[in-house]
């Protein structure tokens, strides 16, 4: 079965930093930025170089501790598109910071999600539409295998669970709906978890435009699927047209409103973990949507908000989630490198962001 899992895998999934369809606007830049990932000089040989290290990053999966995937897909996002270009600069921006961060001891990156970019999940497509991208991605219209990043993903998880039970999935996005797949997939291998997620929205809504999987909706299913309960605890909502008491009293989530984090961070950061140390869990699935993060660190992104959470706070509260229930998975989402509205905040998002996956890949490995 391991054998079928990994042939699947390499279906389904690209080199790192290869996910993004280009044919030639950007192009180069895309195969610069793999061969320095995978450390292959500029040469007539360099794709398949690339595509053989990919593919033995892929055999390494069943040892590997954590588990770095790429989802460059914005399709779910909403008002301000771009953070499909997350991944590659997120991977670019660790590079450049610490060289050694995703070829450490128990990290193994096993590349991209390859996006479709119109697409978001197989559950929207017609019959007719699953045949002609199966033809365009397969070559064969009557395949089973997922055509939308979404979908993709989920299947990815699916197989990777299955080949190491306790590796644990750390995603680069991509907007906020690339955690849905996360939580589904968790649930499925009977993972037993809370979701603890910093964001300035709540993405609580059933459906959004009647689209049911999204960047506003997802932590709505995923609560469902975790049986509500307190399971899904949000940290630095400040954005948003209902109270706590609405959100917390209709669909028993757990939230920490920006405000109070601010007022008194230890106190806040002692709650959240009080509050987990009460439930039934094995560990935290910690998705980290970047508007969480306050304006000042992270306007690169569809949606910045002032008021935020500092810093220094998401960062204490990494180490402690790290060193308490332990994280079983983590993602950071929303990077948006190309639409920042002030001078060198793109940087600005970039560094903090790089920050972030510093501290989560060490709870990761711990």
């Amino acid at each position: 079965m391991t054998s079928d899992a990994l042939y699947e895998l390499g279906i389904l999934l690209r080199p790192a930093g290869g996910g993004l369809y280009l044919v030639s606007t950007g192009k180069e830049a895309q195969q610069a930025l793999q061969r320095r990932l995978y450390g292959v000089e500029a040469s007539s040989e360099a794709e398949g170089e690339i595509r053989e290290r990919f593919e033995a990053n892929l055999r390494r999966i069943h040892e590997a501790k954590v588990i770095v995937l790429g989802v460059p897909s914005d399709v779910g996002a909403g008002f301000r598109r771009g953070a499909n270009l997350g991944p590659g600069a997120l991977r670019t921006a660790l590079l450049e910071s610490d060289p050694d961060a995703l070829t450490q001891e128990g990290v193994v990156d096993i590349g991209d999600v390859f996006v479709v970019p119109q697409l978001l999940h197989d559950d929207m497509l017609s019959t007719m539409q699953l045949e002609a991208s199966r033809r365009a991605l397969y070559g064969d219209a009557r395949a089973a295998w997922p055509v939308s990043p979404l979908s993709i993903e989920e299947r990815a998880l699916d197989l990777i669970l299955e080949i190491a039970p306790n590796a644990k999935p750390l995603i680069l996005g991509g907007d906020h709906s690339v955690a849905w797949p996360v939580a589904a997939a968790l649930h499925r291998a009977q993972k037993r978890f809370a979701i603890v997620q910093p964001d300035a929205h709540t993405d609580l809504l059933e459906e959004r435009l009647g689209v049911k999987y999204c960047f506003a909706t997802w932590s709505f299913h995923a609560n469902d699927l975790i049986r509500r309960g307190g399971k899904m605890v949000q940290v630095g909502i400040r954005a948003s047209g209902k109270t706590q008491a609405h959100w917390e009293g209709t669909l028993g989530v757990r939230q920490f409103w920006a405000d109070a984090c601010n007022r008194d961070r230890d106190a806040a950061l002692d709650a959240i973990l009080a509050h987990l140390s009460t439930l039934d869990i094995e560990g935290v699935y910690f998705s980290n949507d970047i508007d969480g993060t306050d304006e000042e660190f992270a306007d690169a992104t569809g949606t910045p908000e002032p008021g935020g959470l500092h810093p220094d706070f998401v960062d204490a509260l990494i180490t402690r989630l790290g060193e308490g229930p332990g994280l079983i998975a983590a993602d950071l989402v929303e990077v948006a490198p190309s639409v920042s509205t002030k001078s060198g905040s793109s940087e600005i998002t970039l560094q903090t962001s790089v920050r972030y996956l510093r501290s989560t890949l060490r709870a990761l490995l711990r």
